[in-house]
């Protein structure tokens, strides 16, 4: 089964086809800007321009960066505040007259790492985290997803949200050495092991691909290790995230029947 995955980010939307069975893009991704201000209208004419690029005839999933609850966007999070209340998955599906599933963008490089990645057949409490702009984080419990488990969204000393302090932007932002920045993230991980107790946490994101310059810092007694989906785990993601609905759908009717 082939389904287009789309990837909203701050600055960017990406899209390519994904082969569902084995987490391959079918075809080479592409990127349109981020329209500014984000407001739905916008983002759904540039996703329109993704579908048409592809000329997709078929079902679409989108990873979107705020809480989503059955497709709604239920916070603003770091996007437009004209989007709280918005069911996102409609809007796009009248835009684009095709069937999509939304969900909230971290989850959705989260399953693609429990599906095709570094935590595939991984069970227990399983944390995935998306280290860029902010601290993007899936949970998963014996390969389920729990959805919107925004960790990065913690409050940290003066009622600082944590991953303004310890995200790969706070680093760039301030210039900070990874020895330096690396002890600001294991603090965010030593909060999360406080408050969930997990088995693993798995790391993605640009960051990731520099652990040796701070995996010294890291002293939690938790399992740390990299994710391998890389750039494309949004994609990839978002599209088994329609796969999976598409799938209890139809169990479902089959059940009725």
């Amino acid at each position: 089964m082939e389904i287009l995955g789309l990837d909203i980010g701050g600055s960017g939307i990406k899209a390519a086809p994904v082969n569902i069975e084995t987490g391959e893009l079918l075809a080479e991704r592409y990127r349109v800007p981020t329209p500014r201000p984000t407001k739905p209208e916008s983002v759904a004419e540039a996703v329109l321009t993704l579908i048409e690029h592809f000329d997709w005839k078929g079902p679409v999933g989108c990873g979107f960066p705020t809480v989503v609850n059955n497709g709604q966007c239920m916070t603003k999070s770091n996007i437009h505040k004209s989007w709280v209340g918005v069911h996102v998955d409609q809007l796009l599906a009248e835009k684009t007259g095709l069937p999509v599933t939304v969900i909230n963008d971290a989850d959705a490089a989260g399953l693609a790492e429990m599906t095709f990645g570094a935590g595939k057949g991984k069970m227990g409490l399983v944390v995935t985290v998306t280290i860029g702009t902010g601290l993007g984080t899936g949970v998963f419990y014996n390969g389920q997803l729990i959805p919107n488990f925004e960790l990065g969204r913690i409050y940290y000393k003066n009622g600082e949200i944590i991953e303004y302090f310890a995200a790969d932007s706070a680093r760039k932002n301030e210039n900070l050495s990874y020895k330096t920045w690396g002890k600001r993230f294991n603090k965010f991980l030593k909060h999360t092991v406080r408050i969930i107790s997990p088995d693993l946490f798995i790391l993605g994101g640009g960051a990731s691909k520099k652990l040796d310059k701070f995996e010294n810092e890291i002293t939690v007694d938790v399992p740390v290790i990299v994710a391998e989906n890389k750039n494309e785990a949004g994609i990839i993601g978002a599209a088994v995230a329609a796969y999976l609905k598409i799938h209890k759908e139809q169990t479902v009717a089959g059940n009725r029947a």
